[in-house]
């Protein structure tokens, strides 16, 4: 579906400047970040193979996932685009002497720097899949994933909802703007998300997956699809989100009812951030 706009991928150093503020190391303080966070890890406990099992994290960020992972007793190495993920996933793994991260690079997902079948799994975290805008590329991705898998190795792969920025943009009111009108008549009508003029509150250039899609792209690397799985669910879209994640109730209903919810065709696209689970 990406034959329209921009066909090459964004640069390192563009997404390298957009993430320069250390917004994704802030991202997951909120509670929609946290009904993320949660809800992400949920779906690790129950597809990853169990610890001391080999996870490597590909796009792996400021480290939050990958060094609660290490707590758990996997041995996780981290890569990133972004030299400042790199480093910021350096310091959180120094904070962690008792479980750090094996290892921490900067590394491109389409060339990974490790041997074939060298891999229990592969985490395509919050990047490869979405700021590779160009199908080819993150079909390359995904191969990559695939070589330094062992055979029955684990993919999980994250992706973005195509209908996560209208529905982000109705409920904070970016719709008001015609800016945004035109860049989610983008996403809509081909899956590229594109923000021109660099607008700062806005995401950047990005792909944005419809469900099926997801799953295609995966099939078509090469892998088996377990599924696909909205992670956050309807309840991020609750006004007051923060308030209700800090009510113990509310916030173990929410849970429950984005993993009851979680695999519904009808719903799938409400949830931002999709996962895929797959097998080599």
């Amino acid at each position: 579906m990406d034959t329209v706009g921009r066909s090459n991928s964004p640069t390192p150093e563009e997404v390298g400047l957009h993430y320069a503020s250390g917004y994704e190391a802030r991202r997951h303080e909120t509670g929609g970040g946290k009904l993320d966070a949660a809800r992400t890890q949920e779906l690790m406990r129950r597809f990853l193979p169990s610890p001391p099992a080999l996870v490597r994290d590909v796009g792996g960020g400021p480290g939050g996932h990958p060094c609660w992972l290490a707590r758990e007793g996997y041995e996780v190495h981290l890569v990133d685009l972004v030299p400042l993920h790199v480093e910021l996933a350096r310091r959180a793994s120094e904070d962690q002497p008792n479980h750090p991260l094996a290892s921490i690079a900067a590394a491109d997902a389409r060339t990974l720097p490790w041997n074939e079948g060298t891999s229990d799994a592969v985490l395509l975290g919050f990047g490869p899949l979405y700021h590779l805008t160009a199908r080819t590329d993150r079909l390359v991705a995904l191969r990559e994933a695939r070589r330094v898998l062992r055979n029955g190795g684990i993919l999980l792969g994250v992706g973005i909802s195509r209908f996560a920025s209208v529905l982000d943009g109705l409920f904070r009111g970016f719709l008001d703007d015609p800016e945004f009108q035109r860049i989610v008549e983008g996403d809509l009508q081909n899956d590229q998300h594109r923000n021109p003029n660099q607008h700062s509150n806005y995401f950047m250039d990005t792909f944005f997956h419809h469900p099926d899609e997801l799953r295609t792209e995966v099939e078509e690397a090469g892998f088996s699809v377990t599924g696909v799985f909205g992670v956050e669910g309807p309840g991020v879209w609750l006004q007051n989100l923060d308030d209700h994640w800090n009510n113990e109730k509310r916030r173990a209903r929410m849970l429950k009812i984005a993993s009851r919810l979680e695999e519904e065709p009808t719903l799938l696209g409400l949830s931002p951030h999709l996962v895929v689970a797959a097998q080599k």
